[in-house]
């Protein structure tokens, strides 16, 4: 690369080519080297079905972070890619194309053809997602892209699925569990999304056959009467004693209910009593299984009445719902009809209401995996960042529920189960079956349903290494240093990951969980396709750069907290490139050595910014051991732009200027250049186009900085007594230029500076670092005896600086303009003061108001006081 910079920073005539450069170079791979500390990641696997979004890149960019530095601290990193079959996403979104372009369903193509479809779309247009993330700059080591559903991945399944079936943890059994009517498929708890609706609920009456007597019952599902087998009652409710063991005839139907007790029902709620449906309620069907209640389904696949519903078959259930509460009235059962806000089970993928049945499915024992989940962190071999997503942790863990982990899809791995036509028993088996493993039967066929999509990935942090094979890489990288992930899907896939390591590898699958929170827009909501609030970081990097998208996605974050996005936020960071950028070109058009290193002599303001540098390399590495990446970041802005930009650049242009003191000429351009490089390297895990570009053009040892060693705290460069004399200097020329813009004096206008105090001589010293950022014209120390009047005195913990008034001002023309601003100052106050006194305006106007005025008084009276003392100095 060319040791020269464009004058305009163009991140797409850049980007795209230092990427090719760092792929042909070889930069992200990772290999088993037993002489260097192994560091991993595994890339949280996007679906196949993904497109870039900003929680995407979010994310990416976190990960992208921490790998480039432990690359640069010497570390073998591997980041470990990969996607996700996502089974419903996939599925769904082939079978509308078939319905769209060809009219047809997967059944019409039969199971072996729509998979070859799947497969086909999966070929042509999935995984865009891995090639967007190179756009944002993601170095991951390509060559080992895993796939859930590639071989290798897939015996990891069936190996799993085997040992936990002789285990006696995976059962097939008929449970309640979540059914999509769109989807067609069960889900598992977590995969249902809980949503405050309005809805109403209905008051209806079932009369008692024994006694003659009403009870009333409330619901939010009248349609589910149809399955109900039972009515329940508190066994302290003395209102309802008498029933026990009684009858309830069920309106409609003339059912007979067992009226029965169960501690289950509050007394103090409703009505006290609840009808009780096995088949369509989670609760029902714990009483059912307690107190032998019949179990009666009246909801098929589509959510359609079954032919358990007598009249009311074939119905749709928001159908079934008018027409069963129409005859409810007509017969006078429904008492009266409440509206009602209550929490709605939707599916986390179409967000269709689900609805709770029973069905044959597969599940696992979570009770005995999470004990052992639970364990490794309460030890604190798996730490969260932050602390507090432990106990998000735990409270999930210690209340599991068997996973429901088969579907009803075609797309995804299916169940390793096979059904003897013969003898009924099952053969599980990680090899496909070809015969009854009790029998010997040949009769046979395979479980037509696949598994849950999170089983397979919840194998991800070894099945991508290898698993079951004992490879290499497995003993190697594994277990992985850090999993990172938003708190939205700690259920879903962290918590599941931990039991499945540890029931088959013995072994945590990574020792730190670092959980960021969630991008959102500059109004604190959620992106969402419904808010039309959705920002495609494609097009910001197309606009700004990865780098700026990059570095405004980490400044303001903290781990576990969410962020908000905004353009203002994006173009900031676009124009820290540009700074950069542009200090980078003029160090570099003043550079004229071809070998790095720092000079042999150092000047104070050369000691000042290497000790400052000193404590940024320490600072920074500190905060990313800490994930604390939002703080790192904020700090390099602020050396980089104030420290090294603004002031350091400045005090060296003297000496680059004056070509003839060589040593203090090649001192300036290596401390400049030392620094530079040094500080694009801490910023190369944030902005890596950029900082590789400029590094190049830099006197550099290696050939990319990704590959460059990080930068080390040294205490040789650690000049505490300087950094305080390099302070009390800028503090007095703070001081200086403000006063000079207070006064309206130009920076072209030159003045004396004369010191007296404790640390005047330091001014002196100094004096061509002073006059040249101060606008002197002369440095000097005067005695504490000295008449100083008519001078302007600029007072700072250290020194007082006193200038010449007449050669920064013209008197006259000085003393009008002040009097002019006192006197509209004092117009502004009297105009204030009239709105206070006014007994009307104080009494009547809203507090807030009032205050304000108060507060505008008192600043004009402070604007006043600064304006006399001014005329009085010059006086």
């Amino acid at each position: 690369m060319a040791k020269e910079l464009e004058k305009v920073y163009d991140p797409k005539q850049t980007e795209d080519s230092v990427y090719r450069f760092w792929e042909e170079s070889g930069c992200f791979k990772a290999e088993v080297d037993k002489n260097k500390k192994p560091y991993s990641i595994v890339m949280p696997p996007p679906n196949v079905t993904g497109q870039l979004h900003m929680g995407h890149a979010f994310d990416v960019t976190i990960q992208d972070a921490i790998i480039r530095q432990k690359r640069m601290q010497g570390y073998e990193a591997l980041w470990m890619p990969g996607m996700d079959h996502a089974g419903i996403a996939t599925q769904i979104k082939v079978e509308e194309y078939l319905r769209e372009q060809e009219h047809k369903t997967r059944y019409d193509l039969g199971r072996e053809e729509f998979l070859r479809r799947v497969w086909q779309w999966k070929d042509e247009y999935g995984g865009r997602i891995l090639d967007q993330q190179k756009k944002l700059g993601a170095s991951p080591d390509w060559r080992r892209r895993r796939f859930t559903m590639d071989e290798g991945c897939s015996k990891a399944v069936r190996q799993t699925f085997e040992n936990l079936y002789k285990k006696g943890l995976i059962y097939r059994g008929s449970r309640i569990i979540n059914w999509c009517p769109h989807c067609a498929t069960a889900l598992s708890d977590t995969e249902v999304e809980y949503n405050e609706q309005q809805g109403h609920l209905w008051h209806i009456k079932y009369k008692v056959q024994e006694t003659g007597e009403d009870m009333i019952i409330a619901t939010t599902r009248p349609e589910t009467i149809l399955g109900d087998t039972g009515i329940a009652v508190n066994p302290e409710d003395e209102r309802y004693t008498h029933l026990h063991g009684k009858h309830a005839i069920l309106p409609l139907v003339g059912r007979l209910l067992p009226i029965f007790p169960d501690d289950y029902v509050e007394k103090d709620f409703g009505t006290g009593c609840v009808k009780v449906t096995p088949c369509h309620d989670p609760n029902d069907f714990d009483m059912g299984q307690r107190h032998g209640l019949e179990q009666i389904l009246i909801l098929d696949n589509d959510a359609k009445i079954n032919e358990n519903g007598g009249k009311y078959q074939g119905m749709d259930r928001y159908e079934a719902r008018k027409a069963i509460l129409a005859d409810l009235d007509a017969i006078g059962a429904l008492v009266k009809t409440e509206d009602y806000s209550h929490n709605v089970g939707t599916c986390y993928r179409c967000g269709t209401t689900v609805e709770p049945i029973t069905s044959a499915q597969w599940f696992v024992k979570m009770k005995p995996l999470a004990e052992e989940a639970i364990r490794v962190v309460k030890e604190g071999r798996i730490k969260f960042v932050p602390e507090r997503f432990t106990k998000t942790y735990m409270n999930w863990m210690e209340n599991v529920h068997d996973w429901c982990i088969s579907r009803q899809l075609w797309w995804g791995h299916q169940i390793p189960a096979w059904y003897c036509d013969d003898c009924g028993h099952v053969t599980v088996s990680k090899e496909d079956a070809c015969q009854c493993e009790k029998c010997g039967s040949k009769h046979i066929h395979q479980e037509e349903d696949v598994l849950d999509t999170w089983f397979s990935s919840g194998l991800w942090p070894f099945s991508t290494m290898g698993w079951p094979e004992n490879t290499p890489e497995l003993s190697y990288f594994y277990p992985t240093d850090v999993l990172v992930t938003g708190y939205d899907i700690i259920f879903f896939w962290v918590a599941r990951m931990v039991c499945m390591a540890m029931a088959e590898m013995g072994e945590i699958p990574f020792k730190t969980v670092y959980i960021h929170g969630l991008i959102r827009d500059a109004q604190g909501r959620k992106m969402s396709k419904s808010l039309g609030n959705g920002i495609d970081p494609l097009e910001v990097i197309d606009h700004y750069g990865a780098d700026a998208l990059r570095f405004t996605i980490c400044t303001g974050n903290s781990p576990g907290n969410d962020t908000r996005f905004s353009e203002e936020k994006v173009e900031a960071s676009r124009n820290f490139c540009n700074k950069i950028w542009n200090a980078s070109r003029y160090v570099l058009m003043n550079l004229d050595i071809e070998e790095p290193g720092l000079p042999e002599e150092l000047t104070l303001e050369d000691k000042w910014i290497l000790s400052r540098y000193n404590d940024l390399v320490r600072e920074v590495t500190e905060n990313m051991d800490k994930f604390e990446l939002g703080i790192a970041a904020e700090k390099l802005y602020s050396f980089i732009w104030d420290t090294y930009c603004d002031w350091y650049i400045e005090l060296t242009k003297p000496r680059l200027q004056n070509k003839e003191d060589k040593k203090a000429h090649e001192g300036a351009q290596r401390v400049l250049a030392y620094v530079l490089s040094g500080t694009m390297q801490l910023l190369h895990p944030f902005m890596p186009f950029i900082t590789e570009t400029i590094w190049q053009a830099l006197p550099h040892e290696g050939d990319s900085i990704m590959r460059s060693p990080w930068p080390e705290y040294s205490q040789s460069l650690s000049f505490q007594e300087e950094e305080k004399q390099m302070e009390v200097l800028m503090e007095m020329i703070r001081a200086i230029r403000n006063r000079r813009s207070e006064m309206n004096v130009p920076p072209s206008k030159k003045a004396q500076l004369m010191f007296s105090g404790e640390k005047a001589a330091l001014f002196t010293a100094a004096a061509p670092l002073v006059e040249r950022l101060a606008y002197g014209s002369q440095v000097s120390q005067v005695a504490a005896d000295t008449d100083l009047s008519g001078t302007v005195s600029v007072v700072t913990d250290s020194a007082t600086c006193y200038m010449p008034m007449r050669e920064l001002v013209d008197m006259e023309k000085e003393k009008a303009r002040l009097q002019s601003e006192k006197e509209k100052a004092e117009q502004n106050l009297q105009r204030i003061l009239g709105k206070l006194q006014n007994e009307s305006f104080v009494q009547k106007a809203p507090a807030a108001v009032v205050e304000a005025e108060r507060q505008k008084a008192e600043k004009a009276r402070q604007l006043i006081a600064k304006l006399e003392e001014n005329l009085a100095n010059m006086k």
